[in-house]
This record gives C-alpha cells, sequence and structure tokens, in this order.
C-alpha cells in the first residue's frame, strides 16, 4: 500500500512540478538577470493555471497588445463586418463630388492582391456615367469619421513619420505610406532622392542621410501628421540606382482627392477644386451647432472591404500597426458617433467596458493604442490568458481569431519561433517586441497538452535572441 500511495504521490508531483521547474529555469536565466517577467500558463478548457511567475504584473506588451484590439473588434462589430467607401453627389451642388470615408484601412493596400488604383479606376467609370464632362467640378473628401488626432500622444517621434506608424483617419489609401526613392551611386555626397511612390504633392525633405557599405537599411523619416516637411536621418546602402525606404502618407484623404481629380482629368474631366473635410471640421466644434457642408445624394459607387476576419488575420500573422489603429478607432465609433470625440480615446473606453461586462478583470490593462507601439502601454499575463481562454471556450469569432493566428516555425512573424522542434506548427501566438521588450501570447497544442499562454519578458539584459530562446526553451518544458 506505501509502495502503491508513493507511486501515485511520485505520479502526481512530476506532472505538477515539471512545469514550475521549467518556469524556475526559465526566469532564471541570466539574460533575464535584471528583467521584469510576467508568465500565466493555464489549461485551454478549465482555465486552471499550470505555470504563473507574477502573472498579475503590469507590463508592457508591445504587438501582444494587438490581440486584444483584435478580440474587441470581432467581438463587437462581427467577423462578418466589412467597411465601405463610397462616391456620391452632393444633393445641394451637383457639380461637387463625394468621397464618403467610414474608416477602412485596406483600400489601396499592397496587403491584398487587388489593383491598388482599383478603387479610381472603378470609381471613374461610374461617374462617366452619371456626370457629362463638358463641366466643371469639385472633389470633397469626407475623411474625418475618427478626427485628425490619428497619431496616439503616447508615441514616441523615432516612429512618427515612418511607414509603419502611419495616422489612422476616415479615409485610408496605399496603407497611408509611400516609397522615397534614392540614387546611392555617388558615395561622396548624400543619397540623391529621385521620386515618391506614389507622388505627393509639395512633400518635401531635409536630407541627412548618409550611405553605408553593410548593405543595411538604416534609413528614417521623422515628421509630424498633415506636415510636409520630413527630416531624412540614419544611414542606407550606396552603390544602388535605385534603392528606397518607406514613410508614412501626411494627409492620407487629401492624397484620394487629388489622385481621384488625375484619374479623371485624364479621362477629359475638368476638377477645378479637391478638399478635405479637415478646414471645416477644424473650424467647428463639438456644440457650435454649424450644418455639415454637405449632403450625401445620389451614390454612385461602393468599394467594399474584405471582411474583418481577414483584417483582423491580417493584423495578427504580419502585426500591422495601421490596420489595428483602424480597428480600435472603428470600434470606438461604434461606442460613440460623435465625430468631434477622440476616436482612440472611445475605442479605448469600449474595450474596458466590452471585458469588464464579460467578466474580466481590466485593471490591469492600460492602453494608449490599439498597435502596442505606445510604451506607456500595459496589460497582465493572467489577462491575456483569461482573454485566450475566452476567446477559445466562448466568443461566436473563436474559430476567425485562432485562425488568424500564425503557426509557429511556419508563418508571419513567428515564422523562425520554435522552428524545427516538437512544437513545430504546435503553437499558434502573437509576438511583440519594441526596444528592451519580448513578449509571446497565445496557444500551445501539442496532444493532451492544451494551453493558453502569456510571457512578458521587459527590460531585460541579454540580447533579443537569447531571450527568444530562453521563451522556446520555456516552451518545449511544458
Amino acid at each position: 500500500m506505501n509502495r502503491y500511495i508513493f507511486s501515485l504521490l511520485f505520479l502526481f508531483l512530476a506532472g505538477f512540478i515539471y512545469p514550475q521547474t521549467a518556469l524556475q529555469r526559465f526566469i532564471n536565466n541570466p539574460a533575464l538577470k535584471h528583467a521584469s517577467v510576467g508568465v500565466s500558463v493555464v489549461e485551454l478548457e478549465s482555465g486552471k493555471s499550470i505555470a504563473a511567475y507574477d502573472e498579475e504584473k503590469s507590463l508592457t506588451p508591445a504587438s501582444v497588445l494587438k490581440l486584444i484590439t483584435a478580440a474587441t473588434a470581432l467581438e463587437v462589430l462581427g467577423e462578418n463586418y466589412r467597411y465601405k467607401t463610397e462616391i456620391a453627389i452632393d444633393a445641394d451642388d451637383p457639380s461637387r463630388i463625394l468621397v464618403i470615408g467610414t474608416g477602412d484601412p485596406t483600400l489601396g493596400s499592397e496587403v491584398f492582391p487587388e489593383n491598388p488604383d482599383a478603387f479610381f479606376i472603378n470609381g471613374v467609370e461610374a461617374l462617366k456615367k452619371s456626370l457629362p464632362a463638358d463641366k466643371e467640378y469639385s472633389i470633397y473628401v469626407v475623411d474625418n469619421l475618427f478626427g485628425y488626432n490619428g497619431i496616439s500622444p503616447e508615441w514616441t517621434w523615432i516612429d512618427i513619420g515612418n511607414y509603419y506608424a502611419p495616422g489612422a483617419y476616415g479615409i485610408s489609401i496605399y496603407d497611408n505610406s509611400y516609397r522615397l526613392v534614392f540614387n546611392t551611386t555617388d558615395r561622396n555626397n548624400p543619397p540623391r532622392i529621385l521620386r515618391t511612390e506614389p507622388e505627393i504633392k509639395g512633400l518635401t525633405f531635409q536630407n541627412s542621410l548618409t550611405l553605408n557599405s553593410t548593405g543595411r537599411d538604416n534609413g528614417y523619416i521623422y515628421g509630424a501628421p498633415f506636415s510636409y516637411e520630413r527630416s531624412l536621418r540614419g544611414d542606407i546602402p550606396g552603390g544602388r540606382t535605385e534603392f528606397s525606404i518607406k514613410g508614412d502618407i501626411p494627409d492620407p484623404g487629401l492624397l484620394v482627392g487629388e489622385t481621384l481629380a488625375d484619374h479623371l482629368k485624364r479621362t477629359g474631366y475638368r476638377i477645378v477644386k479637391v478638399e478635405t473635410s479637415r478646414v471645416d471640421y477644424l473650424s467647428r466644434n463639438r456644440s457650435s451647432g454649424q450644418p455639415v457642408p454637405y449632403r450625401v445624394g445620389n451614390v454612385l459607387f461602393t468599394q467594399v472591404s474584405r471582411p474583418l476576419k481577414e483584417i483582423i488575420r491580417e493584423v495578427n500573422m504580419e502585426s500591422n500597426n495601421h490596420f489595428a489603429e483602424h480597428l480600435i478607432r472603428t470600434v470606438g465609433r461604434r461606442g460613440d458617433s460623435n465625430i468631434y470625440s477622440d476616436a482612440l480615446e472611445e475605442g479605448i473606453k469600449q474595450i474596458l467596458k466590452h471585458w469588464d461586462e464579460i467578466g474580466l478583470d481590466t485593471t490591469p490593462l492600460l492602453m494608449y493604442d490599439g498597435s502596442g507601439l505606445a510604451p506607456q502601454n500595459a496589460v497582465s499575463a493572467r489577462f491575456l490568458t483569461d482573454l485566450l481562454v475566452y476567446m477559445h471556450n466562448r466568443s461566436d469569432c473563436s474559430t476567425a481569431f485562432f485562425q488568424s493566428l500564425p503557426k509557429a516555425g511556419q508563418e508571419g512573424t513567428l515564422q523562425n519561433f520554435l522552428r524545427g522542434t516538437r512544437l513545430n506548427g504546435k503553437v499558434m501566438a502573437k509576438s511583440g517586441s519594441i526596444g528592451g521588450v519580448q513578449c509571446y501570447a497565445g496557444y500551445l497544442i501539442d496532444g493532451n497538452k492544451r494551453y493558453a499562454f502569456a510571457i512578458l519578458v521587459n527590460k531585460f539584459n541579454g540580447t533579443r535572441p537569447e531571450v527568444r530562446s530562453a521563451i522556446e526553451q520555456f516552451l518545449l518544458g511544458l
């Protein structure tokens, strides 16, 4: 009997202690000696804790925050939600063409295989069927749905102006980014600017770029939203007839209007003015009582986006900041349709409200954007695993959420994570990394082991590859 009891006790302890041993090895890794670490691993069906360390501590999640944005968007909007962008005629002025945005981040996006100019090509064909070409027209772009605070006030200067941190507005085009093309063959002078793709009229650059011989792209574009003055710093490879870096489009709504005007002019139309609703927006306030300066008449063309589940997949698979920022503002406008309220702030309120109503403890969650770029964002590992368990077990959009996550060793931002190990393809997760931050959160499904996990590491002293390796070894030890 004693031997039987001992055997049962040994089996129990072997199953319970081993993950804790793997956890202890992870915590004691020299690369994490001075780091702040939060870990939560729970059984997927029951939510029972398997391994935990400071799981209630709020830490910077970087792009892991996108899990919260994506999950909330699916919950609030539904996986089949589609954005619409319309071209209409002003009911009070038949010579004015309206372009009405609803926040679609995919218009002209290179993410999907459609022709990026399809909106303009198809829109012009629709206009030609209804508008005579022997008159003068103006274009008015309604891009005010999210207001004009398109970036988080907590983003750092090193990010603002670069392609991965574009503003999010009621109209988006070409991922709100452009390519700046250089000739770098003259190693004795700064790289020569050739053009922008697409052309952005009036955009100027203070060029402080230098050339390197390493072949690495260390070039950055700095500039504030709606400013057409940009600064170029860092270094880019020399010896190239063409080399490009990417920046954010200063005023996407205006570029949409100007591009539509160019397409119409090529077919014989006379466009005498292009403007956006920004001027009217800035001249008003929420209590002014002034009427909207247009009235939607006949809608001639509607561009419909891909369903939300495909947009969410791009957010989580490739960590698309631009799409995530549009999603949080779309959620915000669902809760408050007043265009004079801050759409980002409203989105954060709606996220907290939604998960409070679900029953999750949101006190560890501090959000300043939807993408995770703001270093001030914070969340606990336990909140993340609670959300992951809910999305897997209870959400109506469970499948869409699960399928949006890249498989370790195979896809997206996890292509090299756990590659060649027994967990290759068995971990579906979101990664997150900014300066001094490395995080992963998602699902581990390996036979009878079915876990939700979140691993947050801040202010590590080792190298990033060392931290990634330590996280891999911890997951392999579960």
